[in-house]
This record gives structure tokens, sequence and C-alpha cells, in this order.
């Protein structure tokens, strides 16, 4: 009866997770998903992956449908042995996107708990967590992965906090299992971001030790951890296993080039570089949309309705008025630094007020780990607009110039201010009686101090101009009068969000206030308190997702529809890859066809640097060679139409003669008059052993034939027929780390050629030409997986022992 009594709140609190995530995401009731643009281009690219799944129940580890071809790695595939995926599933048993909103709660709400907040605030505060702004636009526009390991943030937190406190078994086997099911959210930017907070938290309580010559504790706490993240990583290690494989082949890797597309000299190895990495910073001022969230106009498509200036200029010029309705639904009044948001990063002004009242009154030294977590992250999301800093990180801090969009890194502040809030809460009620005066001088600092920020900020409205980035092509679109509206609902928005956070930090404070003098009980106040906080936070969440996103399953499954010109194209049911000259980076041509396109942030480097390079400057010997046979265009009507390259080399062919060379520059050099029919160039520096015959031979035989029999994502097999012995050119990808040529069934050699391409030596002869996508990085990783999932269960079991058996004892 007494575990009953004791886990009923929990229980409770679960069951409330459950019905707010369903009622926030009350279309998916009704059968309904949401449209997310990112998942929508990711089924572009994951659409032959899966097909192949569906045929031939198993996975193909590689797709050909996107960038000539690459690993289905970072496109969902699924390995064997992944119990955590397993476990993971199980947790998110909701219709998405609630599954990852009941995530954020439950994550959070663990973390509190170890935090000693009762389970009433923690209810409260996962709620403010999981309704912070960023977090809720990030399942709108399909960002999941991202929503993914940031749920599971809180959790290791917690785990680590455990360790810290000296209860090992719990502490460590929450760590073992937050972090491995962190890290099988597979969306390494944001664990990256959270390992430097753990290494600011590692950093508080390893001073303490020291301090207090705890030097035995200290060790066992990082033993403990130790261990946690090894079987944690040993879980995950085909995915880990294969991700670090592929990013040496990925554009997150360094160039192997010394100069850039316009022939100066490329002065950074890498392939990213220092303004990629900053594209999205957050402007300093603009921090403060964090508690106001259209001081800085909201997003790059804000609804600003029929009272606004925009709308009266509409109509000034003759617009029908629904017309005019439509047009104010979405518009670029955002001014900021960013190159376009779809959201500001609000963490709500009650959640402000109540963390600055926690710096005020909490006693816990801890505080001040989550407030230097929140600070560190504001500042490395300044990017470009704090050189000093990001500079020093890029260029200093390992793996931090693997990641872009910095901005990003304020998940941690978006974390820590919601803590910060709850504590400060809960000590509020408890000085009640423990020291009512430092309780009112508390409350009446934090008022003065909040208060004080929103009437500097509204003092300062005439420092900015609003002007936003994009405004020199309105002006020049539409003219002055139209930028003028546009500023001026700008200001609007600015003054009318000020006075909205305002309005709630006055309220918050008068509850709280009328709590010290007895107006109001404390759960009166606590609930007030919570609504407003929730309130606040849920009405700007849903001016940016709401029912409105929600669309019929079919649409989900099928976001792209077939046009005449796909169709024409797929009359055509040879093996040929399309390019579409509208855009590199979409995924709908790979939903169709095979693109030399794609959506990816982590793309093959190589490819995106023919793009760069060659394909730009319309070298069309390029596209022959990887086989492009069609090119979809658009005419002046801005219709798309279907061209045929009736000089694309095919699926395979036999050169004469081989270019050899001995660096990258001078291969990417060569292809700028390459005759690739006929010519193949080869960096013999990097791959010369597996050219055996590349200085003997000056001549091969080309009139052979070569022709393609069998096609699967992972399967190819050729007929080939020549005289002699012939060098045989391959328009498909080059990538070491999973394709075996076998000739007549016996494992051969191949190597790259033109940059991107796979040769291979065929002796004369008919013979049998196959390549096989076997990548051994998936055999090993599954095994180390299989066994660190083993080893996981049986910690799980003897923590439970040992628990159980130490609270008999205890008893």
């Amino acid at each position: 009866m007494k575990v009953i009594n004791k886990l009923y709140p929990h229980a409770l609190v679960i069951l409330g997770f459950v019905l707010v995530s369903l009622i926030y995401f009350y279309p998916v009731l009704q059968g309904k998903q949401i449209f997310q643009s990112d998942i929508a281009q990711y089924t572009g690219m994951a659409k032959e992956q899966n097909d192949f799944r569906a045929m031939e129940h198993s996975e193909p580890y590689w797709t050909n449908s996107a960038f000539g071809g690459m690993p289905t790695y970072q496109l969902g595939a699924n390995y064997p042995h992944d119990y955590v995926g397993q476990l993971d599933d199980a947790l998110r048993f909701l219709p998405r996107p609630a599954d990852y909103l009941f995530l954020y709660f439950l994550g959070f709400y663990g973390l509190l708990l170890v935090l000693k907040i009762d389970p009433l605030k923690a209810f409260i505060g996962a709620l403010a967590f999981g309704f912070s702004t960023y977090l809720i636009i990030i399942l709108g526009v399909g960002h999941n992965a991202k929503a993914h390991a940031i749920a599971y943030m809180p959790l290791v937190i917690a785990g680590f906090i455990l360790v810290f406190q000296k209860k090992y078994i719990l502490g460590g086997l929450l760590t073992m299992f937050a972090v491995a099911l962190e890290i099988n959210a597979n969306h390494f930017q944001m664990t990256y971001y959270l390992l430097i907070f753990l290494l600011i938290l590692s950093g508080y309580f390893g001073f303490n030790f020291i301090k207090e010559k705890e030097y035995k504790s200290l060790l066992v706490s990082f033993g403990v951890l130790a261990v946690a993240g090894i079987f944690a990583l040993g879980a995950n290690a085909t995915n880990l296993m294969a991700t670090s494989e592929y990013a040496k082949f990925s554009i997150r890797d360094k160039s192997e080039l010394t100069f850039n597309p316009d022939g100066s000299k490329n002065l950074t190895t890498a392939s990213m570089t220092t303004d990629y990495i900053t594209e999205y910073s957050y402007g300093i001022a603009e921090s403060f949309n964090l508690i106001a969230p259209r001081l800085f106009g909201g997003s790059s498509h804000e609804p600003v309705g029929t009272d606004s200036r925009m709308y009266e200029f509409m109509l000034e010029q003759g617009v029908p008025e629904g017309q005019a309705q439509d047009f104010v639904s979405a518009m670029p009044t955002y001014w900021g630094d960013q190159p376009i948001v779809s959201a500001p990063a609000y963490i709500g002004a009650v959640v402000f007020f109540l963390a600055i009242l926690a710096l005020f009154i909490d006693d816990r030294k801890i505080k001040y780990v989550f407030f230097s977590g929140a600070m560190v992250a504001l500042v490395l999301s300044w990017g470009k607009n704090l050189p000093i800093v990001t500079d020093f990180f890029i260029h200093y801090i390992p793996l931090y110039d693997k990641f872009r969009a910095v901005s990003s890194i304020q998940v941690i502040l978006e974390l820590c201010f919601p803590v910060l809030a709850i504590m400060g809460l809960q000590s509020f009620f408890k000085l009640k009686e423990i020291d009512p005066k430092l309780q009112q001088k508390g409350l009446v600092q934090t008022g003065v101090f909040s208060i004080g920020v929103i009437l500097i900020l509204v003092l300062c409205k005439g420092i900015f101009n609003f002007s936003g980035a994009s405004d020199s092509y309105f002006l020049e679109s539409y003219g002055p009068d139209f930028v003028d509206a546009l500023k001026e609902d700008r200001r609007s928005l600015y003054s009318a969000d000020l006075l909205r956070s305002g309005f709630f930090i006055a309220v918050t404070f008068g509850i709280l206030w009328l709590f010290i003098k007895n107006k109001f009980a404390q759960n009166t106040a606590l609930i007030i308190v919570g609504i407003l906080m929730i309130f606040d936070l849920f009405f700007v969440d849903k001016r940016y997702v709401s029912a409105k996103d929600f669309v019929s399953p079919v649409q989900i499954a099928a976001p792209f529809q077939e046009t005449p010109t796909n169709t024409q194209i797929l009359k055509d049911t040879s093996v040929y890859r399309v390019f579409d000259v509208q855009g590199q980076l979409q995924g709908r041509t790979s939903y169709f066809h095979k693109a030399i396109g794609g959506y990816s942030a982590v793309r093959p480097r190589r490819m995106q640097q023919l793009f760069d390079y060659q394909i730009s400057k319309n070298n069309l010997e390029v596209l022959n060679m990887l086989n492009v046979k069609y090119v979809i265009q658009v005419n002046k009507e801005g219709q798309e139409f279907p061209t045929i390259n009736p000089d694309a080399n095919g699926n395979a062919w036999f050169v004469r003669d081989v270019k050899l060379v001995n660096t990258a520059d001078a291969e990417m050099k060569i292809l700028d008059h390459l005759d690739t029919k006929n010519v193949a160039v080869f960096n013999i520096h990097d791959h010369g052993a597996k050219f055996k015959s590349a200085r003997l031979k000056k001549k091969w035989d080309p009139n052979g034939t070569i022709k393609l029999e069998v096609y699967k994502p992972n399967y190819l097999k050729y007929t080939s027929d020549n005289l002699n012995d012939g060098l045989a050119v391959f328009s498909e990808i080059y990538y070491e780390k999973g394709w075996n040529a076998y000739i007549d069934g016996k494992l051969t050699d191949h190597f790259p050629v033109d940059y991107v391409l796979r040769a291979l030596e065929v002796p004369g002869g008919k013979h049998t030409i196959e390549f096989k996508f076997e990548p051994e990085v998936v055999k090993t990783g599954s095994m180390i997986a299989l066994f660190s999932s083993i080893g996981m269960l049986v910690l799980l079991i003897g923590g439970i022992y040992f628990e159980r058996k130490k609270s008999i004892s205890v008893k």
C-alpha cells in the first residue's frame, strides 16, 4: 500500500502528460498527421530505401536516389540488435508529434524530481519546458531528431547529478540508459551541446569534491559515469561507427582542394567555412526575444492580422479584402541577424521572472551551474556577432567546427531557465516559514529587475531602425511605401509584446505578493502562477504550430505529386539519373528518380564539390559521366519540362586512356576539359596500390561492351565482353567502406576515377561483374551493440537486486 501511495502522484502526472500532449496536438486523435517540411524532404530522399525494405524485407544501407549515391546511415537505417531503439519506441507510444512532446515532459519531470521538487511543481515545470516555443516549432518544421535528442537531455543531467550525489547505482543506471537513448536519437550536434553543459556540471561537483578532499568519491563518481558511458556507447556502436565512417565522406570533413571554385586560394582545409558554420547566429540584442517573443518581428512569415498597417496599405492599393487578408497572414516581419526564422526562441516571461527570483532567494549552489550553462549557451549562440569567442571555439575546441547553425545551442538555455524558475518557485514558498523577510525582499528585487528590463527595452525602441536584411529586395520589388508599412508593423509588434510580457510579469508578481499577504493559499497561488506560465507559452506556440498544420496520412505518405514531367521521364525504365536545375538541395526529385541532388546537411563532400566546381559552370561532360539522361528545366511561363541528354555515358563504359595525377586539385582541374567517354583521371598518389597496372599500360581496349543486367540499391550486376584487357568506368559513386567488386565471383580491387566514380580492370573475354554493398561496419557494430545491450541488462538486474537488498537492510 505504501508503494502504491508513493507512486500514485507520479502515475497521475504521467497520465497528465499524455492528456496534455494529445490535447495540444488534438488532430492526431482524428487520424491526421502533422505536415513537416523537413520530413517531406526526408521522405523524398528515403523513398528508394523504404521501397526496398517493403519488397526485400531487409536493409539496403545504400541509396542511389540522392547525390548520385550515398549510405543510408543518416536516413533512418535500421540496424541489427538496436535494443535501445526498441526501448525508445516503447517510450514514444503516442502518435507523432505528441510522442516528442510527451518525452519533453517526462524527461524534465525526472530531472526536477532529482532536484527534490515536489510532483505538482515538477509537473508545472515540465509543461513550461515542453511548451518553450523553440521546442514546439522544431516539431512543426520536422527537426524530429533534434527534438528527440533534446527530450533526453534532462534525464542525462539527472543521472549525472545522482552519481555526484553518491547515489551510484541509481545514478549510474539512469545515466547509462539516458545516454544510450540520447545517442540513439541521432542528433550529435545536440548531444555535443549537452556535453558542454555536462562539463560545467562536472566541474562544479568535481571542485566541491576536491574542496572537501573527497578524492575517493570523485574517482568513484567518474568511474561510474565512465562505465555507464561505455555501455551506452556500445549499445549504439553500429550507428556511431557507421556515422564516423561516413563523416569522412561528407561535407563535415576537411576538403582535399586547395583552391576555391572561382580559382582563388582556399585558405582553409575545412569544407564548412566559418561563414557557413555561423550563418545562423543569434543577434546580441535579439536575445531579448527570449522574454518578448516578437521583439525582432517574430518569424519570417508572421501573421499580422487585419488591424496591421500592412493590411491598410494593401486596401489603399486597391487589393480586395480577401487577398489582403491572405497576404498579411505571412509577413516577413523578422528583422534580426539570422537569414530566416520560423519562430522566436521564447522561453516565457513568467519563466524568466521566476528564474531571476531563484537567483535572488534560492540557497542551493547548483543554481549557478544552470545559470552558467544558460549564459555560456547564450554567448556561443551569438556566433559571428561575437567572433573573438566563436573563432576560438571553431579553431581550438575539438569537433565544434563540425556543426552549423550555432544559434541552436540556445536549447541549453531553454533547459536551464525552466529549472531555475521551478527552483525559484519552490524556494519562494518555503521561505514563508523560514525567512519571510528574504521572501519579500527577493520578490521585490526580482520585480524591480524584471520590470526594469522591460522599461529599458521600451526606451531603446528609438535606437532601432527596424530594417531587415531582405528589405532592399522588398524596396525594389514593391516600393518604399510597402517597406514603410512593414517597418510600422515591426514597431507595433515590438511595443505590443513588451507590453504583453510586462503584463505577465506584473500579474505573477501580484499573485506572489498576495500570497505573502496571506490573500492566497500556497496551492492556489501555485496553480494560478502555473496557469499563467503555461498560457503565456501556449498562445505564442499556437501562432506557429496549430491544427492547420495537420493533414491526411495519405499526404504525409506521398508528399509530392507526380507531374507530367515526372510521368514522361518515368516512361524510360532503364537506369539513369535526373538533374533538376531548379535546385540541388531538395528531396522532390529523389522521390521519383535517381537524382544527383538531394536534401541533407551531411551530403557527400565530393558530389557537393562537383556541383560547386563543375556543374554550376555548366560542364556537361560531368553530367554525362554521372549518367544524367534527363534534365528538368523551366520555361518562361514557369512550367517545368524535361530535356533528354543524348550524350549521357550510360551505366558503364570502357576507356582507352588514363590520365595520372598526384593531387585532388589536379584531378578536379582536369575535369574542366576531360573527354569522360574515352579518358579517365586517376589520383595515383592516394590510391596507387589499388591500380596495379596504372604505370604499365598506357592504352586500354575501349571497344568492348558492358551492360547493366540487374539493379538494386545495394547490388549491381553487369555483363562484359571485350577482346583485350579493358578499364571499365561505372557511373556509380565510389565509396570504399562497403562496396566490393567481383569478377566471375572473385573479389577484385576497384578504385576511384573522375573524382567520384568507380573503375575496374576487366580482363579480356566475357565476364560477369558484380558490385555488392557489404559494409563491415554494420556487422562489427551490431555485435558490439548486442554484447553491450546484454551488459546493460545484467547491470540493471544487478542494480535492482542491490538496491532492494540495501532497502531491506535499512528497514
